[in-house]
């Protein structure tokens, strides 16, 4: 694991200092950031249900968005992410909020210092799109979770697969990117029943790329174009990025 840590993107990019300090701004800055970050919550709030005293694991925590939210709602949160810049930041969000109940840690979505169903709900987000070995990293959120696991990913049924493509390309020829990977529902479906959990409900969130709603920068164009392309029945079939929550099998 220290060869990935030194030659993986997901860690070396991370770790920077600069990308801790613009994580926030560059994912949920702007009228349509705010939106992906208000649906975001909205969506996680949905999955989990009740949330005080729920014990909840966040794997990649980054600035620590989905832990503040869980931690507000009176749950007991443990959070990790590979980068100490990146908890830097979401200690510091978490203290400007006078939040007690979120342990920041040091950790690696691969192997999880963790014994088996510690936590009642596992969250992972914006992680297995980038980790080298998802599949491993999938495993390990099952394995230490009791009741439920939420993860997202970039469909390959939608545009983010041509952008996934170009990136891969420029990385290979030593163009600095984020190259990531894309997934099928029913890759992910049937990954999760390796492990003994069965997806319980799924959202999907946009038709249209994300990078192009930031482009023309209105929300209520966002909003009034993908309402009607759900209304065409085209979110569920061509919908991106995808969040999921899939719950422990009664027999696991």
């Amino acid at each position: 694991m220290n060869e990935q840590r030194q030659d993986h993107y997901s860690y070396t990019h991370y770790a920077s200092a600069a990308t801790a300090r613009t994580f926030d701004q560059q994912r949920f800055g702007g009228p349509i950031g705010s939106l992906v970050a208000s649906s975001q919550a909205k969506t996680l709030s949905n999955f989990v249900g009740r949330l005080q005293h729920r014990r909840i694991l966040d794997v990649g925590t980054g600035t620590g968005r989905a832990a503040l939210l869980f931690a507000r709602g009176g749950a007991v949160v443990t959070a990790i992410d590979a980068s100490e810049s990146m908890l830097e930041v979401a200690r510091a969000r978490a203290a400007a909020d006078d939040l007690h109940n979120i342990d920041f840690r040091l950790g690696d979505a691969h192997a999880l210092d963790f014994r088996a169903r510690s936590f009642d709900v596992v969250c992972c987000l914006r992680v297995l799109m980038h980790t080298p070995r998802w599949q491993a990293a999938l495993g390990e959120l099952c394995r230490v979770a009791d009741q439920l696991v939420i993860v997202d990913y970039p469909s390959t049924t939608s545009a983010a697969v041509l952008d996934s493509i170009a990136r891969r390309a420029m990385h290979s020829v030593g163009v600095r990117t984020e190259p990531y990977r894309t997934f099928r529902y029913r890759t992910l479906v049937a990954a999760f029943q390796q492990c003994g959990f069965r997806v319980r409900s799924v959202h999907r969130q946009f038709v249209m790329p994300i990078a192009l709603h930031k482009v023309i920068g209105s929300r209520r164009f966002t909003v009034w174009s993908e309402d009607l392309l759900d209304g065409l029945g085209l979110l569920k079939r061509f919908g991106s990025p995808v969040s999921l929550v899939a719950e422990r099998c009664a027999s696991s």
